[in-house]
């Protein structure tokens, strides 16, 4: 027997001795561990534009994880351009602007059905509700600390829930009653612990924070039926000249010191929205939602090092207290929902 070791090709044939055959071999198992691994990473979060039909939990949780650190940033950013003397009104048109500027490229990549979706309907009702809830979330930030607006947010899916009971005609047994009463409970907790007066940052935050969590629900909608790419480009497309109308009511032409604040807020919206998207399309909500509360110690962590800002206790201790109830009506949302699909596919009545 030869001791070399052939191999076909297509050109010519080439042999290659065992002895180098087996280190490539054991060269393999050594690296095998790191290299799948991060493979197996890299195909998971990088896998296309395509609406995903098999639910990834580890590609879901990371890329939410990576949507609330830019989502803290994207504060920051703000913060640093209203400080600079612009309106929130204003703040949010050029968000928009840069956003849809750094879209161009996806916009040349993709082409033409980048534009083009069956649910224009949706993306409307989506616009106008995310105007709404975006206006109200800068004019917060511009009043009150970054912390607590963050902390006040986490009443979203709550308000997501009651919205449904009273729009959708959902109905709702007592258990998510009291879980929605418990997230409410902790909203007075952040808002009054020491019985301060109602300030308009706050209202401003709660206004955000309700129409948030109808936002929620329509992307989730939409991530069922066009792409995650799809939906962050026609969505920004869309909210600019929505938000041009009354930012021209306050306008103040931007200085060049401000340049930098709005480029990071282009970048932070975009790439936030890109991965939450793909975060809530990869994976159940109910999974999703547990690792949003990682958006509060990176906006308390990044207004801390950029304003030197803090948040007292009472604020963490509300933001929990929401947080787990709005984790608890999630998931049992989630398990309703799969009992549900699992009697309809048993041939049972629910």
């Amino acid at each position: 027997m030869s001791s070399r070791t052939q191999y076909s090709c297509p050109e010519k044939a080439r042999t290659v001795p065992k002895e180098a055959t087996a280190r490539i071999f054991v060269r393999g198992r050594a690296l095998q561990g790191n290299d799948v691994f991060m493979a197996d990473i890299r195909g998971r979060l990088f896998r296309g534009s395509a609406v995903p039909s098999v639910s990834d939990p580890v590609a879901g949780v990371i890329w939410i994880t990576i949507s609330m650190a830019l989502f803290a940033g994207l504060a920051v950013f703000s913060r640093r351009a209203m400080d600079a003397g612009l309106h929130p009104f204003e703040v949010v048109f050029l968000r928009n602007v840069f956003a849809c500027l750094l879209l161009v490229p996806l916009l040349a990549y993709r082409g033409r059905s980048l534009l083009r979706s069956e649910n224009i309907g949706l993306y409307g009702l989506r616009v106008m509700v995310s105007l709404a809830s975006m206006q109200a979330w800068f004019y917060a930030i511009s009043l009150i600390s970054i912390g607590e607006v963050t902390a006040i947010s986490y009443l979203a899916p709550l308000f997501g829930t009651l919205g449904a009971v009273l729009l959708l005609g959902e109905v709702v047994r007592i258990r998510r009653w009291t879980a929605l009463g418990v997230g409410f409970l902790g909203a007075m907790v952040i808002l009054r612990p020491t019985g301060a007066e109602l300030g308009v940052g706050q209202v401003c935050a709660l206004v955000s924070a309700m129409t948030s969590g109808l936002t929620a629900v329509l992307v989730k909608q939409l991530t069922a039926r066009d792409d995650p790419d799809k939906i962050v480009f026609l969505t920004n497309v869309l909210l600019m000249p929505l938000s041009l109308i009354p930012a021209l009511f306050v306008w103040r032409w931007p200085t060049l010191e401000v340049l930098p604040a709005l480029i990071g807020m282009g970048v932070c919206a975009v790439l936030g929205h890109v991965t939450v998207v793909r975060g809530y399309a990869a994976t159940d909500a109910s999974l999703a939602m547990t690792f949003e509360f990682s958006k509060l110690p990176f906006a308390v962590g990044i207004a801390f090092l950029a304003f030197g800002e803090t948040i007292d206790g009472w604020t963490w201790i509300g933001a929990l207290i929401i947080f787990a109830s709005a984790v608890y009506i999630t998931r049992r949302e989630a398990r309703l929902r799969a009992e549900r699909v699992s009697g309809i596919g048993n041939g049972k009545r629910l």
